[in-house]
């Protein structure tokens, strides 16, 4: 797998494309979806050049992983999201749709969500 460093993610990260930031730390950025799909979307990415999350959790370093999994808990209270609930997604690949060739998580929220199985 080789990474693009011309992803719109790494463009951001990069600072050649804004971004309506709501988070960072040392090892994530979090910033608003373009397109949201519902109140709070919210997507949260690694600053190191992972495209997927399996890539990420065999080379990222464990507190690459840690300080993005805060980040992401870091948003959902931001967004004042987790006391109704809201839900933490990450696609990877052709079939899972990821859209981007850079490892990030969805975090929705901010309304009843369906299309999810439920357990």
């Amino acid at each position: 797998m080789s990474y693009d460093d011309g992803n719109i993610f790494a463009r951001i990260l990069r600072g050649e494309i804004p971004c309506d930031k709501v988070y960072e730390n040392d090892h994530a950025l979090a910033f608003r979806d373009i397109a949201p799909k519902a109140p709070t979307h919210v997507l949260v990415i690694p600053r190191g050049p992972y495209e997927t999350l399996h890539e990420f959790a065999e080379k990222g370093s464990d507190a690459e992983l840690a300080g993005w999994v805060r980040a992401m808990a870091a948003v959902a209270r931001a967004e004042e999201v987790t006391e109704g609930g809201y839900r933490a997604t990450v696609n990877n690949g052709r079939h899972g749709n990821q859209e981007v060739p850079h490892v990030h998580a969805h975090i929705v929220g901010g309304r009843q969500l369906g299309g999810a199985p439920r357990g």
